[in-house]
């Protein structure tokens, strides 16, 4: 079902001929569970950098000072469909995920190709987004659109070992991958209704075998704790509490921290009720690697909107001392300064900034970014979200403007923490939609109950926005907004933040001001996420560029913005001699 391939490439504009047959990665150093732990400078292992979900390279040979001699000095074409990929490097070899379980291996320093996988499908599955990889031993270990853990040999890309999570054909496949906790592969993934909610579970596979360890379902079943939060919806009627973006791990308190969807459908007057919090949906769950036992649930809102909260978890030690001022709602037990292990950062659509106490789920302070009219309140104590009953849905033919809308606010984009300012990064989109439901009855072939269109939030017209805030006081320490929708991020020890937009810009920030410092027009929507590695002494920039559901929903309200032509491709920067 699988096969090794080689295709053409350009690199430095030229065009040349892929090797006829693929190449063997020399001289491969397996990965072991310390460098995940502690990766060494050089190196990209996950999807993050680092388990604590950061987002942070500790490189800074490229600064606020040299970074306007950034040059580009490789490109290579990616496959066809939805490109949001995280590039992997160890050791001077890229391995970059595309749409449909497509990876292709790389030399850095050269550009040229060493080895592709494509994976073959049964009848009935099509392949889908694939957001990263993970490397563990000599292998690299997917999560697949047909419902399979799989391994390559990273030196050559041969299949190596692949064990069934779920029925091949069933939609529940893991648009994004997995990481690599102490041995164990951990992913979750999407369930739509077809696919029962069964199929809504975290698993643990042993990254040398394959063999499943443990599954968690995110779907309660009766008897279990959370069966009560959904009234009297039938087990069979219970869908959609996925995991579809990739978790965080504390090798020390060895929890595992994810974050989940929305139900389907949506508004839950459609389903136990509204009054209900039918578990555990947008929530914040800390799962126990060994077993797979959730330790602690936090729900962070009763979502009616599509408002999911699965998106990137930052662990982080710091003083908590929140401000007054920039952060509406504080745990009023909480003893400012005192310093905390936690969980922080947009966990989810509404940019609602989040920190929560790791070890226990406790509420310590949340605030709005981006204008939100969902959340009205939150118990500082309990950390109990109040929602708007003004955004209530209660029947038919509703419509309701609700900001941010299902694109966020936040959305898979990631954000990134830089130790050296103790800020987080965020990108964000100022847009609302106007939901109408089309539905009175339980009818999973609507998906999410109502239709949408999109608008840009009212007071602006800037549709993309880049936050940096306090993780110690929760203040806002700059922002910076454009009318393109912006993307991922991530944080260097030069004091740089990388980023692009739906536009094609591929840009640097300052950490400190966020001043635009240098930026380069890539041709395509910068939809992957940016990486930086050293290879030989010299630090290189990457990111990967192509088509993108988010750049297309924030492109609706710009119709100024032209959708590129230009496919999807990986490319490559450093210093200029």
């Amino acid at each position: 079902m699988n096969r090794v391939i080689v295709v053409a490439c350009t690199v430095f504009g030229l065009s040349m001929s892929g090797p006829a047959n693929a190449q063997r990665v020399q001289d491969f150093v397996p990965v072991t569970d310390q460098m995940l732990q502690r990766p060494a400078d050089n190196d990209w292992l996950m999807w993050r950098r680092t388990l604590n979900g950061w987002g942070f390279s500790p490189l800074n040979q490229i600064t606020a000072r040299n970074v306007r001699d950034l040059q580009q000095v490789w490109s290579y074409p990616l496959g066809a469909g939805i490109q949001e990929a995280t590039p992997l490097v160890h050791d001077g070899i890229m391995y970059v995920p595309n749409n449909g379980d497509y990876i292709q291996a790389f030399d850095v320093a050269s550009g040229a190709l060493l080895w592709e996988y494509q994976r073959e499908f049964p009848e009935g599955v099509r392949g889908g987004t694939n957001r990263n990889l993970a490397i563990w031993g000599s292998f690299i270990i997917n999560a697949s659109s047909d419902n399979q853990i799989y391994a390559l040999d990273a030196r050559t890309g041969k299949l190596v070992w692949e064990t069934k999570v779920l029925e091949p054909t069933l939609p529940a496949r893991a648009s994004s991958g997995p990481i690599v906790a102490n041995g164990k592969v951990i992913t979750g993934r999407q369930c739509q209704p077809a696919a029962t909610h069964e199929s809504c579970v975290i698993t643990a596979h042993d990254a040398e075998t394959g063999k499943e360890l443990w599954r968690a379902r995110t779907i309660p079943r009766p008897g279990e704790p959370g069966d009560e939060t959904w009234g009297d919806v039938p087990l069979e009627e219970r869908w959609h509490v996925g995991t579809w973006m990739v978790p965080s791990y504390d090798p020390e308190l060895d929890l595992i921290y994810v974050g989940t969807s929305v139900t389907i459908p949506a508004p839950k007057f459609l389903l136990g009720g509204n009054d209900l919090q039918h578990l555990y949906h947008n929530s914040t769950l800390a799962i126990d690697a060994k077993t797979g036992e959730i330790r602690w649930h936090y729900q962070h809102v009763v979502d009616h909107w599509d408002l999911d909260h699965p998106f990137e978890r930052l662990l982080v030690d710091t003083a908590v001392a929140p401000d007054p001022r920039a952060v509406a709602w504080i745990n009023p037990s909480l003893e400012p300064g005192e310093v905390r292990k936690v969980i922080t950062g947009i966990p989810g659509k509404t940019g609602i900034v989040y920190t929560l106490d790791r070890e226990t789920g406790e509420f310590l302070w949340a605030r709005s970014t981006v204008y939100q009219n969902v959340v009205t309140s939150i118990d500082g104590a309990t950390g109990h979200a109040n929602v708007n009953p003004e955004m209530l849905f209660t029947r038919k033919d509703q419509a309701l403007t609700v900001c941010p809308g299902t694109n966020g606010g936040k959305n898979w984009p990631a954000g990134a923490y830089s130790p050296r300012t103790n800020a987080m990064y965020m990108p964000m989109q100022n847009m609302c939609m106007i939901a109408t439901t089309r539905t009175d009855q339980r009818d999973p072939s609507l998906v999410y109950g109502f239709r949408t269109e999109y608008t840009i939030a009212e007071g602006t017209d800037q549709v993309g926005s880049v936050w940096a805030i306090s993780a110690e006081t929760g203040e806002t320490l700059w922002k910076q907004e454009q009318r393109a929708g912006v993307m991922s991020l991530v944080a260097t020890g030069g004091g740089l933040i990388f980023g692009g937009d739906v536009a094609g810009q591929f840009k640097a920030y300052d950490e400190s001001t966020g001043e635009v410092l240098w930026q380069a027009d890539l041709g395509a929507p910068v939809s992957g996420y940016p990486v930086s590695f050293a290879v030989d002494g010299v630090q290189y920039v990457a990111v990967t560029t192509g088509p993108s559901l988010v750049a297309a929903a924030a492109r609706r309200v710009t119709p100024e913005i032209a959708a590129a032509d230009a496919p999807a491709a990986v490319f490559v920067f450093k210093l200029g001699e």
